[in-house]
């Protein structure tokens, strides 16, 4: 069913070849635009001008890529699910609203028919006419307007019940990308709270080294200033020792 929507509510847009390419469009990744070229059997050219064509009215989205090599840029494009469905419940909404005065019109205002020729007048049209057929000069006759009402409440009915299938399909969407978005977010949490315990295990190496160093940077110091007193006294006692020889 989703499927029959997206189709409608491209195929509005830009007519037949909307059916093929929803296939070929995915909803969650982006397809090569030559790739839906090809299984169209349409040149690049006449693919993006129809994609380009849906993508005025925000039902397809793109990405480009840069060939490095050549220096062109290929485009990538994907079928934007939601906005499709939520285009095609407000074109159901404005066919409802035509249908919906159409039935007021009726059971309002009289209508008149010529019965040779089948064309049908308002009253204010019959009345400029003088009731008679412009066509062939046939009085005209006053229409029964119930067949009509009947058709456009069937005609009504039809589109209401399409309507609560779009908006059944509309919202089941949206909660899948509720939970894709949650998803996302959930993963982006965890992936901050991991750099986060990572940057904190590299401070605490960081912060452990630099105490270790400065440990050693210490007992280096304190052996050093040990090292020297003690030459510092040998060299005391060697002057004692020299002024005890001279006496």
């Amino acid at each position: 069913m989703l499927q029959k929507f997206l189709k409608d509510s491209i195929g509005s847009i830009v007519g037949k070849p909307a059916e093929e390419m929803v296939d070929l469009l995915d909803g969650k990744k982006y397809t090569n635009e030559f790739l839906i070229a090809k299984k169209l059997d349409l040149t690049i050219n006449q693919t993006r001008n129809i994609l380009y064509k849906i993508s005025d009215y925000g039902l397809v989205s793109f990405i480009r890529k840069k060939d490095k090599r050549k220096g062109w840029y290929t485009y990538f494009w994907k079928i934007e699910i939601i906005k499709c469905l939520e285009f095609f419940k407000l074109n159901i909404l404005k066919k409802m609203e035509q249908i919906n005065y159409q039935i007021k019109s009726r059971e309002t205002k009289e209508f008149y028919e010529c019965e040779l020729c089948h064309i049908e007048f308002t009253e204010e049209n019959a009345l400029v006419h003088d009731f008679m057929c412009n066509e062939c000069g046939n009085i005209l006759s006053r229409k029964d307007n119930s067949p009509a009402i009947k058709e456009y409440n069937k005609e009504l009915a039809k589109l209401e019940k399409e309507l609560s299938l779009v908006e059944v399909e509309l919202k089941n969407e949206k909660d899948k990308f509720e939970k894709t978005k949650l998803r996302a977010i959930k993963k982006e949490e965890v992936k901050k709270k991991e750099a986060r315990a990572k940057a904190r295990t590299i401070k605490k190496k960081e912060s452990e080294k630099k105490k270790t160093k400065d440990k050693v940077v210490k007992v280096k110091s304190k052996k050093i200033v040990k090292e020297k007193k003690k030459k510092s006294l040998q060299k005391v006692k060697k002057i004692k020792v020299v002024k005890k020889k001279k006496k």
